[in-house]
């Protein structure tokens, strides 16, 4: 059986979680234009962010503490980049509050569950081997777990009251958790530096 801190049973992680947001941001973001969802949207660029970051982990995992350290602080940035688009998104709903169709929604958020959950599992199984980078990895798609709980209720909420609002509020709260993983990846990564140093 590989050790919770194995590079190699990382690396395996890391390829198939970056394959399966690549795969799930594509069917996503097409859903959430046709039916022009806040949530959706903040988690369709939520998915690609997590392909990026992955494909980032894969390509550092060889380096040593102190590049690992300098990537965890750009991961840190990465994760807030989802939450500027979210920001914009969230502008133009208000300016247009019209509800997104409730099925789609909750079918969309579903599927997306279910990716996350799995991706989630088998990260949680390495989120120690690689310092912040695999911290990043799995802050990320627990985060996306606890959002795509969050989107299913909107779309359940959508469908018993017509409004844009549960659909807007989702996609502000996740921008909330993005910014949080963001900070706890930086401090991870500043920490992991400060190690390196005293070594």
């Amino acid at each position: 059986m590989r050790s919770a801190t194995d590079p190699h049973a990382l690396r395996r992680a890391v390829a198939w979680v970056a394959t399966l947001n690549l795969v799930y941001f594509l069917i996503e973001f097409g859903v959430a234009r046709r039916i022009g969802s806040v949530s959706l949207f903040a988690d369709s660029i939520d998915f690609l962010e997590d392909t990026s970051v992955n494909a980032l982990i894969l390509m550092a995992l060889g380096w040593p503490a102190r590049r690992r350290a300098a990537v965890g602080i750009a991961l840190a940035v990465i994760l807030l980049l989802p939450g500027v688009a979210t920001v914009w998104t969230a502008w133009h709903k208000l300016l247009l509050p019209a509800a997104p169709a409730p099925a789609a929604l909750t079918v969309t958020g579903m599927g997306a569950l279910a990716v996350n959950f799995s991706c989630a599992l088998m990260l949680a199984r390495v989120r120690h081997a690689a310092g912040s980078l695999s911290r990043a990895a799995y802050l990320s798609a627990r985060n996306d777990v606890l959002a795509n709980v969050a989107i299913i209720a909107a779309g359940g909420l959508t469908l018993l009251w017509r409004s844009a609002w549960p659909d807007l509020i989702v996609g502000l709260g996740i921008l909330l958790m993005n910014l949080g993983a963001a900070r706890e990846v930086y401090v991870a990564a500043r920490q992991e530096r400060r190690s390196e140093k005293a070594a």
